[in-house]
């Protein structure tokens, strides 16, 4: 506090000046605190790059997914997965992702189940499992030109949701029809351009980091354990610096 004010309430008595301390500490102390905020790189004690020796295609072509050093190029036909070639629990993952075609739509499925897997035909997406939605900004714009309306049901900022018959207690804000967590910020940067990805799964929540702040995400899922899937869906895409570190 000012010495000044501090000498102006003296004349009162010196117990007003500490109760307005105290007052101003009180308010100071209860006022939350909200850290949304962890770029978390891929690097320390127990990540490791996730690459071609990881993965198994399930329904697409033998071209759809182009392997490199730091990551993979998917040219989006036909609509399908591949996915990791062990169930995976609870982990943390990073991926670095960019749409090169104005309307590009993929996904990081998380916690895929073994029945929405098998037999899964050409150009079609698995019926199971928690999506974590990798989608390009034209998307909404194509949608709003189509629909002469603004999307309700979707953004393209790093939506979370259940797929198919898999459940998911989605965190707010809710899309419309319950099951979307829909995100709190619109960070995600358009096409040519990389965003960053950190995802934490852990005892049936998902949480989602775009551009290193937390904006979505659920819990109660159901799967909470399964396959990790990278989505083909259309349009070409590409995926560097993935990583993962699997936890207890």
């Amino acid at each position: 506090m000012n010495c000044a004010v501090v000498d102006r309430f003296r004349q009162f008595g010196t117990p007003i000046v500490c109760s307005l301390i105290v007052l101003v500490s009180t308010v100071a102390a209860a006022e939350p605190v909200v850290v949304t905020k962890a770029f978390i790189d891929g690097t320390g004690p127990g990540w490791r790059s996730l690459g071609e020796a990881d993965f198994e295609n399930v329904n697409t072509d033998p071209d759809t997914w182009t392997w490199k050093e730091d990551g993979v190029f998917c040219k989006g036909t036909p609509v399908g997965v591949t996915r990791s070639k062990k169930k995976i629990t609870n982990f943390e993952m990073v991926a670095t992702w960019k749409h090169l075609k104005s309307g590009g739509n993929s996904g990081i499925f998380v916690w895929a189940s073994e029945e929405a897997l098998t037999g899964l035909k050409p150009n079609s997406l698995p019926p199971g499992g928690i999506e974590v939605q990798v989608l390009d900004h034209g998307y909404a714009k194509a949608y709003e030109e189509q629909n002469g309306k603004k999307p309700d049901w979707f953004t393209t900022n790093g939506d979370v949701f259940p797929v198919g018959k898999s459940n998911m207690k989605p965190f707010a804000p809710v899309a419309p029809d319950g099951r979307r967590s829909f995100p709190t910020k619109n960070l995600s940067k358009g096409i040519g351009e990389w965003n960053h990805y950190y995802i934490r799964a852990i005892n049936g929540e998902v949480r989602l980091w775009v551009n290193g702040e937390e904006v979505s995400g659920g819990s109660n899922c159901e799967p909470n354990t399964g396959y990790l899937c990278l989505e083909s869906e259309g349009a070409p895409i590409e995926f560097k610096g993935l990583r993962i570190r699997e936890l207890p």
